[in-house]
């Protein structure tokens, strides 16, 4: 019995008929399809799950209460170890500082993350996001990652769920989806300096929970290190059925899938990449995500990661959100990586691609439309 390879147009012809596409298709359209076709493709699937040409935006900021880590990831040059004279963890008080600092210029989603600090008590998380919505009504805490949580568990010896359900009874409903990488242990087993901690499973157990007690998070991938084409499917394969589970069980699960690539920078991990990934294998990222991803009804491009014209031509290539204005950011800066916008320069970018900018809230809600 012989199987016919895949090629673009029986792709084309299944996707158009609202049919999944299968691992096998989705490694062809990363590895060998012409690239304008297969953007061509992703924009057609773009706009069957967000019609009309709107491309939205959150006004936010990306604040970290700590940066004591004893993860030491090797993609990482944000964490410092307790001894390191330039470590710091912010009391609740010093964070609420920086809260009210980014709620006066308007911003709506904070986006809070930190090392994993064994030192921080559950008490320490609850009151950033109790306090956060007590004093600053309109804005929604975006806080802390997967791993972030998995060591909340470990240092309060309490289970996952509990620590989320916790967390959402302070006022939190929403969770980033950093700490991802790569959802494969193969990959993982390679970036990490303590496997097996950081496992596959356990983003996956967090993302898992979250969604069966309601929260809405993002789906991540930072990929261009030490991947294979198969690992990026994976991934792909990996959040799909997270979402399938989430739908099927009554919730909305993930808001939308963002991917970046990995900046060398000052990073450890920058011996064993000796170059990073460039415009077109993101802009390939972009399309065949927002057409193996046929669950999930956005994808970011990111003015943030891959340049600002790169994220421009990225809202052709099946992108229908452009992140947010991250006014305050530190972890990419910290490898070197520096880049920073206004919400004037972000509509003006939408603008440039063809689209109108749609201001949103961090579950894309709806809160202006400009021309």
């Amino acid at each position: 019995m012989t199987t016919t390879k895949p090629n673009l147009k029986d792709i084309s012809s299944k996707v158009m008929a609202g049919e999944r596409i299968s691992k096998e298709e989705g490694l062809f359209l990363l590895k060998d399809a012409p690239l304008m076709e297969l953007g061509n493709l992703a924009q057609q699937v773009r706009f069957r799950h967000n019609p009309e040409r709107h491309v939205t935006f959150v006004i936010d900021t990306n604040l970290n209460y700590t940066n004591v880590c004893d993860a030491y990831c090797t993609f990482c040059a944000f964490y410092r170890t307790e001894k390191d004279s330039d470590a710091y963890t912010y009391n609740v008080e010093q964070v609420m500082e920086m809260v009210g600092q980014a709620a006066s210029k308007g911003v709506t989603t904070v986006l809070m993350q930190g090392g994993l600090n064994p030192k921080l008590p559950l008490e320490y998380y609850k009151s950033l996001v109790s306090e956060t919505r007590k004093r600053y009504p309109n804005v929604l805490p975006h806080y802390f990652s997967a791993p972030e949580i998995q060591k909340i568990s470990q240092v309060s010896e309490m289970p996952v769920r509990e620590v989320l359900r916790h967390l959402k009874e302070s006022g939190q409903e929403t969770l980033p989806g950093g700490g991802s990488e790569i959802l494969a242990d193969s990959v993982k087993r390679k970036l990490s300096r303590l496997w097996p901690k950081g496992r596959v499973s356990e983003w996956e157990e967090v993302h898992r929970e979250a969604h069966s007690l309601g929260y809405r998070t993002t789906a991540t991938m930072m990929y261009g290190h030490l991947e294979e084409p198969e690992d990026v499917i994976e991934h792909l394969e990996r959040t799909r059925d997270l979402q399938d589970l989430a739908l099927s069980e009554g919730n909305e699960g993930f808001t939308a899938f963002i991917p970046w690539s990995y900046k060398r920078g000052e990073t450890p991990l920058a011996k064993r990449v000796k170059q990073e990934s460039g415009p077109t294998p993101y802009l390939r990222m972009i399309a065949l995500a927002r057409i193996y991803l046929d669950n999930i009804k956005h994808i970011q491009a990111s003015w943030f990661s891959e340049g600002k014209k790169t994220g421009e031509v990225a809202l052709n290539f099946g992108g229908d959100d452009f992140g947010g204005t991250l006014f305050d950011e530190n972890v990419m800066q910290e490898a070197g990586f520096y880049n920073r916008t206004s919400i004037d320069e972000i509509k003006d970018i939408i603008r440039d691609a063809g689209f109108k900018p749609v201001q949103r809230t961090t579950k894309y809600e709806i809160l202006q439309v400009f021309e």
